[in-house]
């Protein structure tokens, strides 16, 4: 596995033609890997999002995961969501203008307002303690996946002929630098810096859950990456939902 000039130090790479998904192919790997290990793929066959949503990932686009195995609790780990939009955003904005994105909570990136990447987290735990996680990243680079319909924030693409491997590249080390600052000053820059691009941030958005639908000012993330909105009814901190505006 040869590592190119910028790849950063103690980052493994693995580049496959095809796969199911990089998700999928990180989850098999992951017991057998020794440091934090890139996925990519030119080409995934069952690509899929949050809740089992299918993703599609067409050839030019981009699809990789980064498996890992952090030290702390399961909710520390998860904060990487955030590290990782932070990551996509700075890597996006090599290649067109950064007043064009934004980050809509709690892992998507918007291009124009639409949705042009969007990341998946997945792991194993024994007790509270993460065994492996998995964080699976797509973007729309070349083609705008079609068949979405009724989508509240429908897909777009950057529209460009971007390397993927290249745009890998370019990725994993904006990341690498979100794991410098964690280790070296926590989540607070990393929320601050999220909260700098964050969409609709002091606007009224909708919050729906598995039970409920939540409606108010989009105040603030909190420190656990909780999604904090001011309602009539008071003050509300949501773990997971999918936002509207």
């Amino acid at each position: 596995m040869s590592i190119e000039a910028g790849w950063p130090q103690a980052y493994g790479r693995i580049v496959r033609d095809s796969v199911e998904s990089t998700n999928a192919e990180a989850i098999r790997l992951a017991p057998t890997l020794t440091q934090p290990t890139w996925i990519l793929s030119h080409h995934q066959t069952a690509a899929r999002g949050r809740s089992g949503r299918e993703w599609a990932s067409p050839k030019g686009n981009f699809a990789a995961t980064l498996v890992m195995k952090p030290t702390g609790t399961a909710g520390w780990a998860s904060l990487r969501s955030f590290m990782a939009a932070n990551a996509v955003f700075e890597t996006l904005a090599l290649h067109v203008r950064r007043s064009r994105l934004s980050l809509k909570w709690p892992n998507d990136v918007l291009l124009d307002n639409g949705k042009v990447a969007g990341i998946l987290l997945e792991s194993a735990s024994l007790g509270d303690r993460i065994e492996w996680l998995a964080i699976g990243i797509g973007v729309n680079l070349s083609h705008t996946p079609g068949g979405v319909r009724d989508a509240a924030f429908p897909p777009v693409a950057v529209g460009e002929a971007i390397d993927v491997e290249t745009f890998l590249t370019e990725l994993a080390g904006f990341y690498a630098t979100e794991e410098a600052i964690l280790t070296e000053f926590g989540f607070t820059p990393i929320r601050e810096k999220w909260l700098r691009h964050a969409a609709r941030l002091g606007e009224v958005i909708t919050a729906r859950t598995q039970t409920d639908e939540i409606t108010g000012r989009f105040e603030t993330v909190n420190e656990a990456g909780h999604l904090v909105l001011s309602t009539p009814h008071g003050e509300r901190r949501i773990a997971a939902a999918d936002v509207y505006f």
